[in-house]
């Protein structure tokens, strides 16, 4: 095992969470394949530089918490980066409910203020719920929340 891409590898890791896959694709970009990666994957695993868990639970809380994103959208994200069901469901669990809730309710808010200027009310609650699916948000909450605003 080469020692200086083992180093490459543990700075990359090092720098923000990431997955097996991303740790994977960059070690091909330097031309490390097969065995080789493997083992430097397993040597990142073993020093915990890589922990998939930990990568869905700081992308599931970040995504929610600073780009307000809802669960469709970071559920579908973290399925398209290969984590395993265990993980996904780990980070899901970052999301609390009520916080869920709260932002969701404070997004529709924004979103009515925004569009203030159209008159009718069926249409401005149609695009503010269109926004909020967009982000990632269950169209069910959503309704209920302008059905009782």
């Amino acid at each position: 095992m080469d020692k200086l891409i083992l180093l490459k590898a543990c700075n990359y890791c090092a720098y923000q969470e990431r997955t097996h896959d991303e740790v994977r694709q960059r070690m091909a970009d330097w031309k490390v394949y097969g065995d080789e990666a493997e083992e430097i994957i397993a040597e990142l695993i073993t020093e915990n530089f890589l922990n998939e868990e930990r990568f869905a639970k700081t992308y599931a809380g970040s995504k929610f918490r600073v780009k307000k994103w809802g669960r469709n959208k970071i559920l579908q994200e973290l399925k398209r980066r290969k984590l395993s069901d265990y993980c996904i469901k780990k980070g899901m669990e970052e999301i609390d409910d009520e916080e869920y809730f709260l932002v969701l309710q404070a997004l529709l808010h924004k979103k009515l203020h925004n569009l203030r200027t159209e008159t009718n009310e069926f249409i401005r609650n149609k695009k503010a719920a269109d926004y909020a699916m967009r982000k990632g948000f269950e169209a069910g909450l959503i309704w209920d929340i302008l059905r009782n605003k």
